[in-house]
């Protein structure tokens, strides 16, 4: 079996970004259009047939419709973003391997220092305990 090379994308992982990229247009295009036809709504008044009482009513219920549209697509970006983070926290392998290196190279260095360390404290008692023994069986007290 060959190895996947660096940088490739798996096909389903490519999948997801294309589906993530659809998403983010679409969202982006849906806010654009809402925002729009807000703006459309707002042009001065024209004769109609249409009462200007009821005209005012439904261009308020469709202002509302469309920003709640906005407000829609606003929270499936955030939505979209949490996902990217989330894609990005569980594939990018290089910068996690990376950093369980760092760790293991940092927790390694520690153990060495302590293990310096305790062989010195080792070594010191060592000779404490050697001219302790020495005096005590030199000693007359014994």
């Amino acid at each position: 079996m060959s190895q996947p090379q660096r940088g490739v994308i798996p096909q389903s992982k490519e999948a997801l970004l294309k589906s993530y990229t659809k998403k983010l247009k679409d969202d982006v295009k849906s806010m654009l259009d809402n925002f729009t036809e807000i703006v459309k709504l707002s042009r001065i008044e024209e004769d109609s047939q249409v009462t200007k009482i009821l005209q005012a009513e439904q261009d308020q219920y469709e202002m509302q419709v469309r920003a709640a549209n906005i407000v829609r697509a606003g929270e499936s970006l955030m939505k979209l973003v949490s996902d990217l983070k989330q894609f990005l926290i569980l594939n990018d392998f290089p910068s996690v391997n990376e950093s369980i290196s760092q760790k293991t190279q940092l927790y390694k260095h520690m153990q060495n220092d302590l293990d310096a360390k305790l062989m010195t404290l080792r070594d010191e008692l060592s000779a404490d305990l050697y001219e302790l023994e020495d005096e005590y069986y030199a000693s007359s007290y014994k």
